[in-house]
């Protein structure tokens, strides 16, 4: 995407457990788009909020920077990396019609889903109780995946490449792999071609090697269900 002098810097917060930074990262990624990465973690009692607040103007993360032009919020982000590269989304237009729609989706539903299983990259979770808006937003999505896939051929949601809809679906992948979530067997494919893609790969790796943790997070993550395994590096690995 980057022009020659052109400097793009992608912010991001936690690699284990923001699924809001992984949605424009993996896509620049399976893009080939030249960026720089920089992480800045969150802190205990809200320690970076300010630097945040210097990046973004809603204080949260990601944070696309362009020459001085700030780009925030991830859906944000995906149309402006769109305007500047046609293949973000499915060249056909009612296949990327579909994608948007459930990328839009995604954005912002799936209320329980997230409530109840936030991201952890290096967790393995298993849930005391299914609550039925969770079951819901489970079947939600399996049915979603399955259209996708069936309408428009796979091996990706909406085409045959990877496109900015299975960049918005990412995190679940990660989330199906930490609790153990049960899909249908189309469904459970399409996740395990998320997960061994390089890109994937290469962030699940930075995941568990990051040498901090966010306490509140890990809490949350343990509030659902009995953490079984931690796989991360010990706290201040080098």
């Amino acid at each position: 995407m980057a022009a020659s002098g052109v400097h793009v810097r992608l912010y991001i917060a936690n690699q284990n457990s923001t699924s809001w930074s992984l949605r424009p990262w993996v896509l620049m990624k399976q893009r080939g788009h030249s960026f720089e990465e920089i992480v800045v973690p969150f802190e205990r009692d809200g320690g970076h909020v300010a630097a945040y607040r210097a990046l973004s103007p809603t204080g949260r993360l990601p944070a696309l920077h362009v020459d001085g032009v700030v780009i925030w919020d991830s859906l944000a982000i995906v149309e402006y990396l769109a305007e500047r590269d046609p293949e973000v989304w499915p060249q056909e237009p009612v296949a990327r019609a579909w994608a948007r729609s459930a990328a839009a989706e995604m954005h912002s539903g799936f209320a329980a889903l997230r409530s109840v299983c936030s991201m952890s990259c290096g967790h393995r979770v298993r849930l005391r109780a299914h609550p039925q808006a969770l079951e819901a937003d489970i079947a939600r999505l399996d049915e979603l995946w399955r259209d996708g896939l069936g309408r428009f051929g796979g091996p990706f949601l909406a085409d045959e490449r990877f496109t900015a809809v299975d960049a918005f679906f990412a995190p679940v992948a990660f989330r199906l792999q930490t609790y153990g979530l049960r899909v249908s067997p189309s469904a459970l494919e399409y996740c395990r071609r998320l997960l061994a893609l390089p890109s994937m790969q290469a962030w699940y790796s930075a995941a568990l090697a990051e040498p901090w943790r966010d306490e509140e997070h890990d809490a949350d993550t343990a509030r659902h269900g009995e953490v079984e395994a931690d796989l991360r590096a010990p706290p201040g690995s080098p």
